[in-house]
């Protein structure tokens, strides 16, 4: 049954980084799909244990040809800053029997150089798994005891990994534990070996996935030269063909990317010359509208410079008074008649303020007004005979 995030969470509660654990045992369980986490007590050198979270399960080992599921435990536990495995070991069953060598003690605990250089983030979980696959497919933890004669056929690695376990090779292995700040002086961390004990690994030279070699097996139970250089090239080819398809991946989507601002370029190109080619008709006209000003202000120069020098010379009279005798005799009767006009008007104040009686204003507006309606009727017909329009 598969482990939710919500209970790893619930694991490693007490863990100091929490979702980097989460996270990079979430990214193994779901590779390799034998492994579970669980809660397991780790019993420090000095005795004192803690409960710490571990990944139990079997992992596939391509091994002469064939693929083997080893069960095996890793125990880890946080440090300083970063994760680091606290430890890795095995657990044989009653058939099988612990091969101690380079990397694996009589104990079951295995030392990897990958281990001893553990550096964040370039090392991890996963990559550790892979590095004990590629290293015990070439040298395998563990074989069966003498008892067992029988001889198991081999499996084609052309199918996910076999459920069986390869002869003489059991127990399991446990994941990140631990959510502890840093390793307390009264829990000393694993002893691995001293750095020139190894030499210099990274995780860059194992396969991002389970190497597989279709290299036949020996019938002596050891370990030919062809098998080891068959499981080399299988992973180093594994590994590059990886490489090689992030990396074109990689320039795939730098390449669209690429593509795509070519085409806004191309756009904003297409519109700046739109608005080039705008405004050069703009400007083209304003020069136009500039011209067309320069010479209308030439004009009115010109015409009041030439009123000013006619000015001079004009007398006021004739300027106001019509040359013509038809408009100066309209001017005339115009002038009386708005003569007329204000005299009844003073009469009338004259009459209200008591000055004269009424026999007298009502003689002089009488005689006024017959005058005036001759004026307006004579100028009416000048007026009519001149052209213009008609005054009342």
């Amino acid at each position: 049954m598969a482990v939710s995030e919500s209970q790893l969470k619930k694991m490693v509660s007490k863990y100091k980084y929490r979702d980097l654990t989460v996270r990079e045992t979430i990214n193994v369980i779901a590779l390799y799909k034998d492994l579970k986490p669980v809660l397991d007590s780790y019993v420090f050198n000095d005795g004192s244990s803690r409960e710490l979270m571990n990944l139990t399960g079997t992992i596939p080992v391509p091994y002469r040809g064939n693929i083997y599921n080893i069960a095996n435990t890793d125990c880890g536990c946080w440090t300083h800053t970063r994760i680091i495995p606290l430890s890795v070991l095995f657990k044989p069953t009653s058939s099988m029997t612990i091969k101690t060598g380079k990397h694996v003690t009589r104990t079951g605990k295995i030392y990897l150089p990958y281990l001893h250089e553990w550096k964040h983030p370039q090392s991890d979980l996963l990559g550790l798994i892979q590095v004990m696959i590629v290293v015990f497919g070439d040298e395998p933890p563990v074989f069966s005891r003498p008892t067992m004669s029988a001889s198991y056929p081999p499996y084609q690695a052309t199918g996910p990994p076999n459920t069986s376990y390869m002869p003489g090779m059991p127990s399991g292995i446990s994941a990140y534990p631990s959510g502890y700040p840093s390793n307390p002086s009264g829990y000393p961390g694993c002893p691995y070996p001293p750095g020139g004990q190894y030499p210099a690994t990274t995780s860059s030279q194992y396969p991002s996935q389970p190497p597989v070699t279709t290299v036949g097996p020996s019938r002596d139970g050891t370990i030919s030269e062809d098998t080891i250089r068959a499981s080399l090239i299988s992973a180093v080819s594994d590994k590059l063909r990886w490489r090689m398809k992030e990396e074109m991946d990689r320039a795939q989507a730098e390449l669209n990317a690429l593509k795509r601002t070519e085409e806004d370029l191309k756009k904003g190109h297409q519109k700046l010359e739109e608005m080039v080619t705008r405004l050069d008709q703009e400007v083209a006209e304003v020069d136009k509208n500039i011209e067309l000003l320069r010479k209308k202000d030439e004009e009115l120069s010109s015409a009041l410079e030439k009123m000013e020098n006619q000015s001079e010379n004009n007398d006021i009279d004739e300027v106001i008074i019509p040359t013509a005798p038809l408009y100066k005799q309209i001017l005339n009767l115009y002038a009386e008649e708005n003569a007329i006009e204000d005299t009844i008007f003073y009469l009338g104040e004259a009459l209200r303020r008591g000055v004269i009686d009424l026999d007298v204003f009502l003689k002089h507006v009488r005689l006024l007004s017959r005058k005036q309606f001759q004026l307006r009727a004579l100028m009416q017909k000048a007026r009519k005979t001149a052209g213009l329009s008609d005054l009342y």
